[in-house]
């Protein structure tokens, strides 16, 4: 998963609108081409659903629907079928308890958050646990108050180090009691998470430019319970103004977007589960012989179909915690951007709390505007090193790291290079429509870069190098060709998205500015 992205620059040619004819025209053909790639990934499925190597990961599904379901993914098992009932349980008792201690005692509502955070990740880990994550908290806290930047980092990071590589991860495992399935994803999420809550803590701390925030703000915001596990991450600055704010009115329906995006997302837990019935997109790309025998179509929608899926989960799982967030009266971190909206690196990332964090503290920190090309290879470098650590360093994971990092530069400097004459003196010659279809020529290769770069993390690098092998050289020209024509139809369609909002954007701004001069 790509954590880290630029922040949105403005595109070139943003305004720049295509016929209507045109954008149909687009629609059309993408239309088309994904309802065969999923022909063809569904008559995969259906025909090879009894194979031996999908035993373990294909099992029996919804009674009514008579067909085997794709159970391959810990997570969306984890979050919505095996511990579904406690991970409910847990959030509702928040729920009820923040909103009853909000309206008692509204000033010191950050205190109840806190409060019911350590005693169920007290009841649910155990003492020793709890022991671990406050030591953690108290040697962060101390290096905090020296309010050096360098210094906080150094012992963040270590820190982070010492969960994530052996032996120290495995010695602090240990002192974990008890055994339950779900024991080594909560002690690994709640250890990694604190520590980068701590860090954020430490930073903003170092900014502060009158005393010192005290150890019980950092409790109250570290062991707030929706966040605590799982993520996303808010920032130490966001989460102490919000949460410690007495003023808990809401806007005009807003309970309303809150519970339908509620349902919304329930609605989309329950169409992603009737798809695993016929689309096998997790289980097929871990069985090679098979995926040898697929069409080079098949492969591009798979490729293309497990990071759709990984956005969707992303987005579930955040969509559930920050609803409760919503409902304490906080404005958590938004979901990712769909993979289907991307086409540059800049804007590529899975987790919007991690992106958010590397942004503010390193990211933007070091690189400033962006627009130098030697900051931002300092800055990238730097990001991508602590989302190495963050992930757990192995080869996959160095591999993916130094993709994405190229990536992110490599526009750069491409787009340093077509500023300068004379392919600046063309493109304002040519006309911004032109111009659009040009740039999306490009972007649409850059898509399946990323695609490329990413789809390793979820799969393997085996099935990584069969897509890139298959469409790239095997399947050139025709199956190169046409897929980067559905792709650039694809991008169009994004753009002319993306034309409609800065259009309303603009509409609303020059409402606002003639509403301030009649008053």
């Amino acid at each position: 998963m790509n954590y880290t992205g630029r922040c949105v620059r403005t595109r070139m040619g943003v305004k720049a609108a295509l016929p209507r004819y045109e954008v149909y025209l687009y629609t059309a053909v993408l239309g088309v081409a994904m309802a065969w790639a999923a022909s063809w990934i569904v008559e995969a499925s259906s025909e090879n659903v009894n194979r031996k190597a999908f035993k373990e990961s294909v099992k029996p599904g919804w009674h009514y629907f008579g067909r085997k379901m794709d159970v391959a993914d810990f997570e969306w098992v984890m979050w919505f079928s095996t511990f579904r009932n406690h991970i409910l349980f847990a959030l509702t008792g928040h729920v009820i308890f923040a909103k009853i201690f909000s309206l008692l005692v509204p000033k010191h509502r950050s205190l109840v958050f806190g409060l019911y955070g350590v005693l169920a990740v007290l009841v649910t880990m155990g003492w020793t646990f709890m022991g671990l994550i406050l030591s953690h908290c108290l040697m962060l806290y101390s290096v905090a108050l020296v309010k050096k930047r360098w210094l906080c980092f150094v012992a963040g990071l270590a820190t982070l180090a010492s969960i994530k590589l052996e032996p120290y991860n495995s010695w602090q495992e240990t002192l974990v009691t008890g055994s339950f399935d779900l024991q080594d994803v909560l002690f690994y999420g709640g250890c990694g998470f604190t520590i980068m809550r701590c860090m954020s803590f430490a930073l903003e701390n170092c900014d502060r430019k009158e005393g010192s925030y005290s150890f019980l703000d950092l409790l109250k915001y570290n062991f707030y319970l929706p966040f605590f596990f799982f993520g996303p991450i808010m920032t130490f600055d966001q989460f102490h103004a919000q949460a410690n704010s007495s003023k808990l009115s809401r806007k005009d329906r807003e309970l309303w977007g809150i519970t339908t995006k509620a349902l919304l997302h329930l609605g989309v837990i329950l169409v992603v589960d009737m798809f695993f019935h016929y689309l096998y997109i997790l289980t097929i790309p871990s069985d090679m012989r098979l995926v040898q025998k697929l069409s080079d179509w098949s492969l591009a929608g798979l490729a293309y179909s497990n990071l759709v899926y990984d956005w969707v989960k992303a987005a579930v799982m955040f969509g559930v915690i920050n609803t409760v967030a919503r409902l304490d009266h906080l404005d958590p971190p938004q979901p990712p951007k769909c993979i289907t909206m991307l086409y540059v690196f800049a804007e590529t990332h899975f987790d919007r709390g991690i992106n958010d964090w590397l942004c503010r503290y390193v990211y933007d920190y070091i690189g400033g505007d962006h627009d130098k090309i030697f900051k931002e290879l300092l800055a990238t470098l730097c990001t991508f090193a602590i989302t190495t650590l963050w992930l757990g360093p192995c080869e996959l994971v160095y591999i993916w790291s130094f993709f994405n990092c190229f990536g992110l530069n490599f526009e750069l400097w491409v787009a340093k290079f077509f500023s300068y004459p004379p392919f600046s003196t063309i493109e304002g010659v040519m006309g911004e429509s032109m111009g659009r279809r040009i740039r999306g020529v490009f972007n649409a290769a850059n898509f399946w870069t990323i695609v490329l770069y990413n789809v390793l993390s979820l799969n393997s690098l085996e099935f990584a190098k069969m897509v890139g092998r298959r469409l790239i050289f095997k399947g050139f020209p025709f199956s190169t060709l046409s897929v980067l024509l559905v792709t650039y139809c694809g991008v169009q369609l994004v753009k002319e998205r993306e034309r409609n909002q800065a259009l309303l954007e603009e509409q609303e701004a020059a409402k606002m500015a003639e509403k301030e001069k009649a008053e």
